[in-house]
């Protein structure tokens, strides 16, 4: 089955590539052929570790200032007409340089900056520059953390975690008290594009949820993309976390870990070739399995409990304009109850780069990725012998390029071909088992994508980032397929031998993003985006469970479709110490998925006929205020927010809550630098409860009683919140090491947030039914060691 685009997407999409490619290069010739212009060009890299610094700021001085940042490889390229310049170069928590530059023709000019080791040293020399990259550039619903930040925001059991200072962020809520899992602007878990090192993330989780896969030792960059998506980035409806790895000393050696009480870790990086080339490998175990072997217990004794993540990462500068870059992620759980069961699910992902430098203009970067999620669940009982499996695998190679045109214009555009494979799940059954013996047919697609947008500055106080990104997604066979109709039954079933196409879809995905700049410290934004979706998760939890299952967009499922409208007010104020910002959004989804009631989504072929399909919208406003640098810093986020799904046999037809539904959300985050050795952190959240389904009766039949529900969502689990603390100790250092403590407390004031609640029947006589609230953790104090050589 073919399934046309919409012609209003292709129109769009035919306009901009006839007309406004054209346009563009237009403007970056003719531009140029009106006086002599030259190109400085180059990167930027850390003095003493020699890695590359992402969006440091390249600009000029005097009265009418040009500038640029440093793209994701640390490259910059900046165009001027002839003659003398002073050279500014910035970044975050670095000394900033600035050089004479007398530009009669071409330059290539590498820097490398010195971090800033004095406590207030950033507010003279620091990037106070570039922190006004907020209101001057044209992206909204950004944020960028500080990786410094990560480590010291208290958390559960002490294990720096990103994924819990995302949540932290305005515009993002968590799916539980201590869970990692996310929403974003009303968006589902799945409708987040995880990256790592480029390559996507499938289930970013560890121990169903409570802790995630990112070391935090082995991160360099963390960027949160909630609206204003750049066109580089597909395939999701609601945002885009992109993770980069650290590159590796290039210039010395270095081993640094720590111990805590459920966690140890460790990392090791240093030069292959001095000044060319450099590894970084880290290492992260939980040993709460050796504490299982101390239990009287026999059957603790042989169980399991533990997850492990393996980072590596290795560079090679072949010349001045090639680079190469292998990144590997290696990560598993592994839980189980001697002569029980076990369970085990993990990740494994590649990726494969390559930069050139074309020229002084034009840079641009290779990439093949691999990302395989598996889980395998074990039923270890002697007259109960089953087995179920399943995974999600991805091969893609992707080609980026960054033109820059001129001061004021950079164009980017490249494709990426994708392969997705799904086991959807095998139960491989003994004769006695509860379960039979099912094989569900693998499930095969291939997705091509192609983008194109332009950065461009019109006069002084108009930016505006706009592009196109075309996807083509096509199931393919082999494999038998039914259609079904609306009450689940089957219509027809064909078989399509390997190859064919069973259905395709094909979007044009239009971004447009605006920046009006009223001065120096004052902005307002907007932004639109179109965004399709073709890899569905299927689950009925808010908890991470391994066995949450992944399906493709097919002859009965839809590609999901988000527009979003974003408009904003930022404002700097204090030489850019304090920045806020307040932006409102609507959200409007199409072709959303649910599930029927007791539906069956585990080893089911027929898993698409337990499916409702439907729409959705989310709107808000977030309220975000940060301090940047000083002794104290942090920030003050709140959303103001209603979600709200529609679906035909549900609520008669009437939109109701999501399960992600929260009028509010608020949370605050404060770390004080008491000196240059003790930081005391603090962070507090608060928020309305979930959206939940009550019974609405019971009946029974055969001694066994069944819940029947009317209106879902109608009712509201408890407000949570939460306030954690925590401190870090840093030793006297010594001459080749280093070591601290960091002591943390959760939920200081011991507050029962709900978890669940659960319906049962009491024992009176007759019994009546009562509603339990559960709750997960009280009060929970951590201790970890941490040493640096």
């Amino acid at each position: 089955m073919c399934f046309e685009p919409k012609k209003g997407n292709c129109r769009f999409a035919l306009f901009l590539l006839q007309f406004l490619l054209p346009a563009l290069l237009c403007l970056g010739v003719c531009k140029a052929s009106a006086q002599t212009k030259y190109t400085v060009s180059g990167t930027i890299t850390d003095a003493q570790t020699g890695e590359s610094l992402i969006g440091a700021t390249v600009k000029t001085g005097g009265g009418a200032p040009a500038g640029i940042v440093s793209n994701d490889y640390g490259f910059y390229s900046l165009t001027l007409p002839a003659g003398q310049y002073t050279l500014q170069i910035s970044y975050v928590g670095y000394k900033t340089i600035e050089l004479k530059l007398d530009l009669q023709h071409d330059v290539k000019l590498n820097h490398q900056l010195n971090p800033s080791n004095e406590l207030n040293e950033v507010v003279v020399t620091g990037k106070v520059q570039s922190r006004s990259a907020n209101i001057t550039g044209a992206q909204m619903g950004v944020n960028k953390l500080d990786v410094s930040q990560i480590n010291n925001i208290p958390v559960l059991l002490g294990e720096k975690d990103v994924l819990k200072t995302i949540q932290l962020l305005p515009g993002v809520k968590t799916t539980g008290d201590a869970y990692t899992g996310f929403y974003v602007r009303g968006g589902g878990t799945d409708q987040n594009l995880i990256l790592l090192d480029g390559a996507p993330v499938y289930n970013a989780t560890h121990l169903f949820g409570f802790f995630s896969i990112f070391n935090a030792d082995a991160i360099k960059e963390v960027d949160l993309y909630k609206g204003g998506m750049p066109a580089s980035y597909g395939g999701r409806l609601s945002s885009v976390l992109d993770i980069r790895m650290d590159d590796g000393n290039k210039n010395d050696y270095g081993f640094e870990g720590g111990i805590g009480l459920i966690a140890s870790r460790i990392k090791a990086e240093g030069p292959l070739v001095k000044g060319k080339s450099s590894f970084m490998v880290s290492a992260r175990r939980t040993y709460a399995d050796a504490f299982l072997k101390l239990s009287g217990d026999s059957s603790l004794k042989g169980s399991s409990l533990y997850f492990y993540d393996l980072n590596v990462k290795l560079n090679y500068q072949l010349s001045q304009n090639n680079t190469l870059y292998l990144s590997a992620y290696y990560g598993k759980d592994n839980i189980g109850l001697k002569d029980n069961f076990a369970s085990n699910w993990g990740n494994a992902i590649a990726s494969l780069r390559w930069n050139h430098i074309y020229s002084s203009k034009l840079f641009g970067n290779t990439s093949l990725n691999y990302s395989n999620y598996q889980y395998a669940i074990h039923n270890l009982t002697d007259n109960n012998l089953f087995d179920v499996a399943s995974k999600i695998r991805d091969f893609s190679v992707k080609e980026d390029f960054n033109w820059f045109l001129g001061s004021n214009n950079k164009l980017g555009f490249g494709a990426v071909l994708t392969r997705h494979s799904i086991l959807p799940g095998n139960i491989i059954a003994s004769p006695n088992a509860v379960y039979n013996s099912t094989n569900i047919e693998p499930r095969y697609a291939n997705e091509a994508a192609a983008y194109l947008m332009d950065d461009m500055k019109l006069g002084s106080r108009l930016n505006v980032v706009y592009g196109i990104r075309l996807d083509r997604f096509e199931m393919v066979g082999p494999g038998n397929f039914s259609t079904y109709g609306t009450n689940g039954n089957t219509i027809n079933t064909v078989y399509y031998a390997k190859g064919d196409a069973v259905a395709t879809y094909v979007n044009a995905e239009p971004r447009l993003s605006a920046n009006f700049t009223l001065n120096s410290k004052t902005a307002i934004k907007f932004s639109y985006n179109h965004n399709t979706q073709n890899i569905h998760l299927l689950s009925n939890s808010t908890a991470a469970l391994p066995t949450d299952l992944y399906v493709l967009s097919s002859n009965n499922i839809k590609p999901g479709v988000a527009d979003q409208f974003s408009l904003g007010w930022y404002r700097n104020a204090g030489n850019n110490m304090f920045e806020f910002s307040a932006e409102a959004y609507y959200k409007w989804l199409q072709n959303q998925i649910d599930y029927k009631n007791n539906a069956q989504l585990v080893a089911n072929q027929n898993v698409e006929s337990q499916l409702l399909y439907g729409v959705g919208r989310s709107y808000g406003l977030e309220l975000y205020l940060k301090k940047n640098y000083g002794r104290i810093t942090g920030w003050l986020g709140y959303t103001l927010s209603r979600v709200e799904d529609r679906f035909d046999g549900v609520n008669n037809g009437n939109y109701f809550p999501a399960r992600q539904d929260r009028l509010h959300d608020l949370s605050a985050v404060g770390i004080f630098k008491w000196s240059k050795r003790v930081t005391l952190s603090a962070s507090f959240v608060y928020g309305t409860g979930n959206a939940i389904t009550f019974p609405d009766g019971k009946y029974s039949i055969g001694g066994v009683t069944t819940y029947y529900y009317q209106q879902r969502n109608g009712y509201r689990m408890p407000a949570d919140h939460r306030l954690d603390l925590g401190v870090t100790w840093d030793g006297k250092p010594h001459k080749n090491y280093r070591s601290g403590w960091t002591f943390g407390i959760y939920n200081v004031y011991n507050h029962r947030n709900p978890y669940s609640i659960i319906f049962r029947d009491t024992k009176d006589s007759p019994p009546h039914t009562e509603a339990v609230e559960t709750s997960l953790f009280g009060i929970i104090p951590s201790v970890t060691w941490n040493f640096k050589f």
